[in-house]
């Protein structure tokens, strides 16, 4: 009996046993939540490692750099809760959303140094009027980048594409905002629009541009310009400026007639734990030269209007990454939708894409 009862007080040992691996196991594998560090959350290969490093020797808070590859993987992890993030760099309309949800925290602006870098035209966006939520990080473009030395005519509006000369030798970004909404401009309708009839009409007219598409695409669109591999691609400007460094023969324009002009700012989300880290990151990076430093490295175009003026000449008088007041009157920032809506234009875009294969 006493064999028995030693062999079942073995089995309950190790049942507890087990039990406890299993929740410092759960306790590990969220670690994020655990993390003594500033978690930074934003997108892949969207500051120069070099500047994190900068800010860990003169503060002393070390940095876990997390990454994300869309604003809705984002917002998924960042509702769901159970991970620490403390700092996220959604973009324009994500923001808006994020606000509706109470998914953020207010800026406490005494604690802001440097916001007076920021050029005026980037504060109080329609996303968030009063900035209270947020700091503009990076701004850009979509537009079209094209080989010379592969098409007769630039094209420099969005009604080129449908030229029969670019027959199987087009890349477009695979993104259903974008791709709609050169289509919305192309008919000359906002990238915005919440009309249903407008955008069947788009469809149709994407449905046309099918024998000019030879892919449909995300960032190894980079390689396959460079390389030469088609003559013309739809692209956000900072990835543009990636291929346009590689190879001389590539160009950026943004077709004046209209296009996206898009926003990603740094906020504070509901998950933050490590508060005072976060302002003096924020306030690590508003500094002109290490705002400088990052739009080199990333190729976006600053909101720092101190940190441009460091940039070199070629870059912060190119009118394809600093257009003109001119353009940017025509270019729009996309309007959180709302999920009726966007759904819609998901649908279409896959209706497209499926109607390509």
């Amino acid at each position: 009996m006493r064999r028995l009862y030693s062999f079942i007080a073995g089995i309950v040992a190790i049942i507890l046993i087990l039990a406890g691996t299993s929740v410092y196991m759960q306790k590990r594998s969220s670690s994020g939540s655990q993390s003594d560090k500033l978690v930074i959350y934003n997108w892949g290969d969207y500051i120069d490692p070099d500047l994190l490093t900068k800010f860990t020797e003169e503060t002393g808070i070390e940095v876990q750099y997390d990454t994300f590859d869309s604003n809705e993987a984002m917002y998924t992890k960042i509702k769901q809760g159970g991970t620490t993030y403390d700092i996220a760099v959604p973009s324009d309309y994500m923001i808006d959303k994020m606000i509706k949800e109470d998914l953020l925290v207010k800026l406490d602006k005494s604690k802001l140094k440097g916001m007076e870098n920021i050029g005026e035209e980037f504060l109080g966006l329609s996303f968030d009027p009063d900035n209270e939520y947020s700091i503009p990080y990076f701004w850009g473009t979509v537009g079209i980048v094209y080989n010379e030395t592969m098409v007769e005519q630039v094209p420099e509006h969005w009604i080129d594409l449908w030229r029969e000369e670019y027959r199987n030798d087009i890349m477009l970004v695979d993104g259903a905002r974008e791709v709609m909404g050169f289509g919305l401009n192309t008919l000359g309708y906002s990238l915005n629009s919440k009309k249903l009839e407008q955008l069947q009409e788009v469809e149709l007219k994407l449905h046309d541009l099918t024998p000019n598409i030879k892919a449909i695409v995300g960032d190894e669109m980079k390689g396959y310009m460079i390389q030469g591999d088609a003559a013309i691609g739809v692209t956000f400007s900072g990835e543009a400026s990636e291929m346009l460094d590689s190879n001389e023969n590539l160009h950026y324009v943004v077709p004046s007639e209209g296009s996206n002009l898009w926003f990603d700012n740094l906020v504070i989300p509901k998950t933050v734990k490590h508060e005072e880290e976060v302002y003096a990151f924020f306030n690590f990076m508003l500094e002109p030269e290490n705002a400088a430093q990052n739009a080199e490295y990333i190729g976006y175009s600053t909101p720092n209007e101190v940190a441009k003026e460091l940039l070199p000449d070629d870059v912060k008088n190119d009118p394809a990454f600093y257009p003109s007041q001119e353009t940017i009157e025509n270019l729009e920032v996309y309007d959180n939708l709302g999920e009726k809506w966007l759904g819609i234009y998901n649908d279409l875009y896959l209706q497209f894409k499926m109607y390509r294969k």
